[in-house]
């Protein structure tokens, strides 16, 4: 197998090969998971904390549920009530953090490129669960897995995906690894919800959902990021979903088969409507969640591989 990163800090710098390999193991673990053997010891021995600066129940659990099925020693460290507030840096907390000699560290934070300054200061692999407007790229994976699943292949589908991607790391990191894997992407938005330069990411641009949604193979809803938007980009959620809120009607435009996604927690009715939401044949978004345990089982069991690996050779070098 072909992995050789020491932290997963983003999508960018992961080569197809990378994507594939993480993405075949995550596949083992899913039927693992459903078999009646979840739980493994690839983690024993190791410790796991999850600092999440910014709340998020469903991805904390799913990394926390992930580290114990792998048998890791697991601590979530509640950061809303930490030496932060007191005025701590986040450097003097990594260097804390250091001294702790975690094993793996799982950050969640409200500023880009904040993960990235944490994994240059500590002695562990760091895996990014989210940060600002970057990247989230467990929940791309994640997708990606979900996908191939569905369809088969990760590879010439047409995709969509829909709403806020201005304020959307989740939009962001789909986009690199799903570019990375030769589908053609559409971003269907209002053009206040859309960033700049956009047209630098080599995908097609709508402001119509009929037009954008014509003969897609994937429908990937965003929530409306509310809590990053700092104006009035929206006239009100009623009529962003009458305009670009999924419901039968629009998704009639998709393919017969095209499978509905949505990172969560859902916004009904603003976003998409409830039934399309529950519909069994078409949404996957259920799937999406089973699916984020894998991939984050995977993606520690493969940065403790090489974690193991850098320690033994420096054990040998001294």
């Amino acid at each position: 197998m072909t992995f050789r990163a020491r932290h997963l800090l983003g999508i960018e710098q992961l080569h197809p090969t990378e994507i594939t390999t993480l993405l075949d193991l995550a596949d083992t673990y899913a039927d693992h998971n459903t078999s009646g053997h979840a739980h493994r010891e690839v983690l024993a021995g190791l410790t796991q904390i999850n600092m999440f600066f910014e709340n998020s129940t469903r991805t904390q659990a799913s990394f926390e549920l992930a580290g114990k099925r792998l048998g890791a020693d697991v601590m979530n460290m509640g950061m809303q009530a930490s030496s932060i507030k007191k005025g701590e840096t986040l450097i003097d907390t990594a260097l804390t953090l250091n001294a702790m000699r975690p094993d793996l560290l799982v950050v969640r934070h409200p500023q880009s490129g904040a993960v990235d300054l944490l994994a240059q200061k500590v002695n562990c692999a760091v895996l990014n669960a989210g940060d600002g407007r970057h990247e989230h790229p467990t929940q791309a994976l994640l997708d990606a897995l979900t996908i191939r699943r569905a369809k088969g292949r990760l590879h010439r589908l047409n995709i969509a995906i829909c709403g806020d991607i201005a304020h959307s790391r989740v939009a962001r990191s789909n986009i690199m690894l799903l570019g990375k894997m030769e589908n053609r992407i559409r971003l269907i938005g209002p053009p206040t919800l859309m960033p700049a330069g956009i047209g630098d990411f080599g995908v097609e641009v709508y402001d119509d959902m009929v037009k954008g949604l014509q003969g897609v193979d994937v429908v990937m809803m965003l929530r409306l990021q509310k809590e990053r938007m700092d104006g009035g980009f929206i006239p009100s959620e009623r009529e962003y979903f009458h305009r670009y809120g999924l419901d039968a009607a629009k998704l009639s435009h998709a393919k017969p088969d095209a499978i509905v996604m949505h990172p969560g927690p859902m916004n009904r009715g603003v976003e998409i409507d409830g039934n399309i939401a529950d519909d069994i044949n078409r949404s996957v978004i259920q799937k999406q969640v089973e699916m984020g345990v894998a991939v984050r089982m995977a993606a520690m069991d493969l940065l403790a591989r090489n974690l193991r690996e850098a320690r033994r050779d420096q054990s040998v070098m001294v």
